[in-house]
């Protein structure tokens, strides 16, 4: 039974029926500083455990260093993750951007046929370019995604971020310049390339964020990121009508607008800081270090901080470098890594993707009129929803918020599927399938539109973290792609069924995630580390210095 237990107390007898559902909630005191004090229900509010008295235990402050949620944010701060969510605007920027234009651009390509070979392209050869150009993108993001951890661990996380900007700028000229150039392919390489900086954004910015975040608003703050995914997809829709830029003789400046957002990273990011845990457990520049998280806290005392850092910077010198390989052949990094993958997965098999790639045709079949404004309007919901989990996400917690969302969403789908069957019975089904698609659009960012990107940092130590997040980016990107690619056809395949599928997998990420995935909310990266370590049951009595910065022995 050790493999269906997170969190728990090693000297406490096995739970029952309840304890075993609540075990993940219980961390180990063994080599682990919990908090005390706070209500029961979380892993950040531990029981003290009655055998134990309180000269025997470590006591720590509440948050990792010492501040109040309400103090903690600072203008440097603030600077840092604006700059660095700047790359997460561009991601959903084009995300959404190509779905708008694409008869205009399709004309395009037919022109340029045309032009060079003096008869019209087929329509087969015009389905085969234009499905290139979306899925290219998402190509783009599994190769950089994939590299991550070559950049971040050479040239540190902000650095990175600035360098990468390069790709956005070449993209930016390709694509702009495609149409006066009487080249598809500029749009389709410029497409690629963009999808290398997304990739490898998806990866640089949820790792700053949460590198540089206090504990009590690492969570408020991880959010950021998903939020300017959305806040991207919807100026992007907006942009993309064809009263603005979404018309034949602008279409090239709403490609080539993602030149802006790169050239306002490039002023704002050399006065944001690098991350102090990159400066300290990677380069050894302590003073360094010290000076960023003055600057980021607002304070000059930043012990706590820096202890925190310098333990487990003592526990990645005792562990050998951690490769990609590693993270699946060890069992120390096995459980944690399967989480991040599947809270990945969890993310792009829910079925958003579908909705947003395809929600003008769902729309139109629901009969309504205008389905791009409705469309506009299902972004806009996508938004709110996302400043929504921004502020409740440090007070429920990351597992509760997911597991809200994907049961709202299954629920949703239910809906969905019975109103896209009967419409034709009855008329006024199309209400509820606008209602469904809005709260299935709601229900994703409640939980997992936001929480899968920023708890890959969580659950790893800063030795494997950029190992991790290389995975984590792979798994995203590689599932919408098999959505991006796929749904339309399994959509003609089982027709108003489709969103079934959707609903079988939201159910088994939920049973996945209420028997597997701990509570992070407020919790120290070393605290989170020692409560994988002590999750095996035979490692009970072992001291923390036996133990890797990260672990779990329980097979899973």
């Amino acid at each position: 039974m050790a493999n269906r237990r997170c969190w728990r107390f090693p000297a406490h007898p096995r739970p029952g029926a309840r304890g075993l559902r609540r075990a993940w909630e219980r961390p180990a005191l063994a080599g682990a500083r919990w908090s005390h004090g706070a209500s029961k229900g979380t892993l950040g509010a531990p029981r003290t455990p009655p055998a134990r008295s309180r000269a025997q235990r470590p006591a720590i402050p509440q948050t990792a260093g010492g501040f109040n949620p309400q103090s903690d944010m600072t203008a440097r701060l603030m600077l840092a993750v604006g700059g660095a969510v700047l790359g997460s605007l561009q991601f959903g920027y084009n995300t959404g951007v190509i779905n708008a234009p694409q008869k205009v651009i399709e004309d395009f390509y037919n022109r340029t046929w045309l032009y060079r070979y003096e008869e019209p392209i087929s329509p087969a050869t015009l389905t085969t370019l234009w499905s290139l150009s979306v899925a290219i993108f998402s190509v783009g993001g599994m190769i950089g995604s994939f590299s991550v951890g070559l950049f971040v661990n050479r040239f540190g996380r902000r650095n990175s971020m600035l360098m990468s900007n390069i790709l956005a700028f070449v993209s930016a000229v390709l694509m702009g310049f495609s149409k006066m150039a009487f080249s598809f392919e500029m749009l389709i390489l410029g497409r690629f390339i963009i999808g290398l900086y997304s990739g490898l954004t998806t990866g640089f910015v949820p790792m700053y964020v949460g590198e540089v975040s206090p504990t009590a608003l690492r969570g408020a703050l991880g959010t950021f990121h998903q939020l300017g995914i959305v806040l991207g997809i919807l100026i992007a829709q907006v942009f993309g009508l064809d009263l603005i830029m979404g018309n034949d003789s602008l279409w090239p400046l709403l490609l080539g607008f993602i030149f802006v957002p790169a050239l306002l990273q490039c002023i704002i990011l050399p006065f944001a800081p690098e991350s102090p845990r990159f400066l300290l457990i990677n380069r050894n520049e302590e003073n360094k270090a010290k000076s960023v998280l003055k600057k980021l806290r607002g304070t000059t005392d930043v012990s706590s901080d820096l202890q925190e850092m310098k333990e487990e910077s003592r526990q990645m010198m005792r562990e050998k470098k951690v490769t990609i390989m590693e993270l699946f052949r060890s069992p120390m990094y096995r459980q944690p890594i399967l989480i991040a993958i599947v809270l990945q997965l969890s993310q792009q098999l829910s079925g958003i993707n579908a909705v947003f790639y395809y929600s003008t045709s769902i729309f139109e079949k629901s009969g309504v009129e205008q389905p791009v404004y409705a469309t506009i309007g299902s972004g806009v919901v996508n938004t709110a929803f996302t400043v929504v989990s921004l502020f409740v996400v440090e007070r429920a917690g990351r597992r509760t918020l997911h597991l809200i969302g994907l049961a709202g969403m299954a629920g949703c789908a239910i809906l969905m599927t019975i109103a896209l069957t009967l419409l034709e019975q009855m008329p006024w089904m199309s209400y509820l399938s606008i209602v469904a698609i809005f709260g299935f659009v709601a229900f994703f960012e409640i939980g997992p539109g936001p929480i899968p990107w920023f708890i890959v940092a969580e659950l790893f130590s800063q030795g494997p973290r950029p190992a991790a997040f290389a995975v984590a980016g792979l798994s995203n990107w590689t599932s919408n792609f098999i959505v991006g690619m796929g749904f339309q056809y399994i959509a003609q395949l089982c027709g108003s069924y489709v969103f079934i599928i959707f609903t079988v997998l939201l159910v088994l990420f939920f049973i996945f995630t209420y028997f597997k995935v701990p509570e992070t909310k407020g919790r120290t990266f070393d605290e989170i580390a020692s409560g994988f370590r002590q999750s095996g049951g035979g490692q009970s009595d072992k001291t923390p210095d036996e133990f890797h910065s990260l672990g779990a022995d329980s097979q899973v």
